[in-house]
């Protein structure tokens, strides 16, 4: 896939080094990790982006602010949750794509295909 870098706001940290993991063996090359939402608003005020994966529950807030601020800008993000739907979510952001924790390496590569239908992702090694 043609992603170059990626923001993961995931406020647990296995989680994060997990689906970095996954990211980097689809293709992409740059992963930043952000806990919390202060860091992800730096980060995509100092870098580009080329996707976010948004973590819905960050303990002291949920992520559905973010999510509208990254729709502003154009950078386009999918949500990682435990929920396995999205009909609690606010409506405006019921169809953005989710992965479901736990995830593996297929789910991973299932959830870049919805998120970027064009996109070949890089084979499996």
């Amino acid at each position: 896939m043609n992603a170059s870098r990626v923001l993961v706001l995931e406020d647990s940290l296995i989680i994060a080094m997990e689906a970095e993991d996954m990211l980097r063996a689809v293709g992409v090359e740059t992963i930043d990790i952000a806990s919390g939402l202060d860091q992800a608003m730096d980060a995509v005020k100092s870098e580009s982006y080329d996707f976010a994966l948004l973590d819905v529950n960050l303990g002291e807030a949920m992520s559905f602010g973010f999510a509208r601020h990254l729709n502003d800008t154009g950078i386009p993000f999918g949500f990682v949750s435990g929920y396995s739907d999205t009909r609690d979510f606010p409506p405006d952001l019921q169809d953005v794509p989710l992965l479901v924790k736990p995830f593996d390496e297929g789910a991973m590569r299932e959830f870049l295909e919805k998120l970027f239908p064009s996109a070949e992702l890089d084979p499996a090694s």
